[in-house]
């Protein structure tokens, strides 16, 4: 049991290591810049963000061991099922080193949108990604919006309005 946890902590210390490392090199997107392309693979297949193109879409990246990013998924399961129609897509991006660690949580917290998985942790370090959860709204013709770290319950209000703005095209 002991062993069981101790295993667990030094992959989360690894992992958290790791993106560290990455952010350092990281360079910063900005509001209007191009969202860069992906394609990961996915829960229901590969995942390419070229894909979505017409759609505003709702991108966060997170991993298992984040507490904001448990307590962000309900809302963002919210805001799919709300806004789908009018073409909110959220995608979210998993930079677990391990896809089963991602599928534990995913057990445990469902997700009713697209989820793909990056265990080698390339895209967040296109994105800039500097801590856990980060999210990005691109617009419908692919430039992103707003970045927005980490989730706390009062954030949801102010980034359901910008999703609101986005797909009216404001």
């Amino acid at each position: 049991m002991r062993s069981m946890k101790l295993k667990r902590t030094w992959a989360v210390f690894t992992t958290l290591i790791v993106f560290l490392a990455m952010s350092a090199n990281a360079f910063a997107l900005g509001n209007g810049d191009k969202a860069p392309d992906f394609s990961l693979p996915g829960k229901q297949g590969m995942v390419k963000l070229s894909d979505k193109a017409g759609s505003v879409i709702y991108l966060d990246f997170w991993a298992s061991w984040c507490g904001p990013c448990r307590q962000s998924f309900p809302w963002m399961n919210q805001m799919q099922a709300k806004y789908k129609t009018k073409g909110l897509q959220v995608v979210t991006v998993n930079l677990d080193a391990r896809t089963d660690d991602a599928m534990k949580f995913l057990a445990q917290v469902p997700a009713d949108f697209t989820v793909a998985f990056d265990s080698k942790g390339q895209t967040p370090k296109v994105y800039g990604v500097k801590g856990m959860p980060t999210s990005f709204l691109i617009s419908r013709n692919g430039k992103i919006l707003m970045q927005h770290t980490g989730f706390r319950p009062d954030d949801r209000q102010e980034l359901e309005k910008q999703i609101q703005a986005a797909l009216e095209g404001k």
